[in-house]
């Protein structure tokens, strides 16, 4: 492994989430603090392929930190999964001597980076961006806390317009493999039920409680569900309800990716920003290969084949949070 970084470069890879061109100016920022050469790589591993590389300075990340998406854009590259592609990348870095890299994105993304320092001797940090909250060994991944405020704001909505004709909505969130936007927004809007990915969802408990509601005349009513919900999302728990409760007037309602866009929160600038600045620091100490997160509000560092392998757990104490409250 090299011994001493000088120049590296970012890219952010994957979906993207609000927060990352936050991340992407701290670690050019603290690169060119030490008197590093950053570089930005365009469209992620796609980018390293075609050698869509470019050098970045001070100014280049300039008015971007209010700004969601990404300035580096993102995508995701099926040539890179080979080795011909991998090397293709790999003597582009070579031809401009960058000697490490910091991804920006979700456990796809640690895989690649992973396989990519294995095979060609490149240190590799990874920044947690995804707005699920499913990789373990941080707190907060970057644009997590936006999503979940986006749909807040929306679950909010839909209760008033809810409450003005008696209505039960089914209001579908992203996180095909992951319940965090589904649980917090949740809670925060007072859902009658939530379903999510890691618990298997009981259908006829699910019937059993809004019939009983029905019953006590509370005809107002929010179903939060994950789009990975074992019985495929909004729509299909919204036909179900209907069949078994045709008495209920039910609309669904799927938030989609505006939960994926607008500008990252102050807690969303903050994280980015301070996980941008430990991954050059880390390199700059020989720390190499890990993902840096936030726990317990300290930084902790996770070894990247441990990110990629282990999934962030679900507390129990949530689902016990939201039977009681709901009821």
């Amino acid at each position: 492994m090299a011994t001493k970084v000088t120049k590296i470069g970012v890219l952010t890879s994957g979906g993207d989430s609000p927060g990352m061109n936050a991340a992407i100016r701290a670690v050019v920022r603290t690169g060119i603090y030490h008197e590093l050469e950053v570089y930005g790589v365009m469209r992620g591993y796609s980018g390293m392929i075609d050698d869509d590389i470019f050098r970045m300075e001070s100014r280049s990340v300039a008015n971007i930190i209010q700004r969601g998406g990404t300035i580096l854009k993102c995508a995701r590259s099926d040539e890179f999964r080979e080795p011909a592609g991998r090397a293709k990348a790999y003597e582009n870095l070579k031809k401009r001597g960058i000697d490490a890299l910091v991804v920006i994105g979700g456990d796809g993304s640690f895989k690649g980076a992973q396989k990519f320092s294995n095979e060609f001797d490149i240190p590799c940090i990874g920044l947690p961006g995804t707005i699920d909250k499913d990789i373990a060994g941080t707190d907060f991944t970057i644009g997590f806390d936006t999503a979940v405020n986006t749909a807040v704001e929306a679950i909010d909505k839909i209760r008033d317009t809810a409450d003005a004709h008696d209505r039960l909505f089914v209001v579908e969130v992203m996180g095909r493999d992951a319940g965090y936007i589904a649980l917090h927004s949740g809670i925060a809007t007072g859902a009658e039920n939530i379903l999510i990915p890691e618990t298997k969802t009981n259908i006829d408990e699910l019937i059993a409680s809004l019939g009983e509601k029905e019953k006590r005349r509370k005809l107002v009513n929010l179903v939060v569900v994950a789009e990975g919900d074992e019985f495929g999302g909004g729509n299909e728990i919204a036909r179900i309800v209907k069949k078994r409760l045709p008495n209920i007037d039910t609309r669904v309602c799927i938030l989609g990716h505006i939960q994926r866009g607008g500008a990252p929160t102050c807690l969303d600038r903050l994280i980015a920003s301070r996980m941008g600045y430990h991954a050059v620091e880390s390199l700059m100490q020989g720390r190499y290969n890990v993902m840096v997160g936030i726990v317990n509000n300290k930084l902790h560092y996770t070894p990247l084949d441990h990110a990629i392998k282990a999934k962030q757990k679900l507390s129990n104490q949530w689902l016990k949070i939201v039977k009681i409250l709901a009821s």
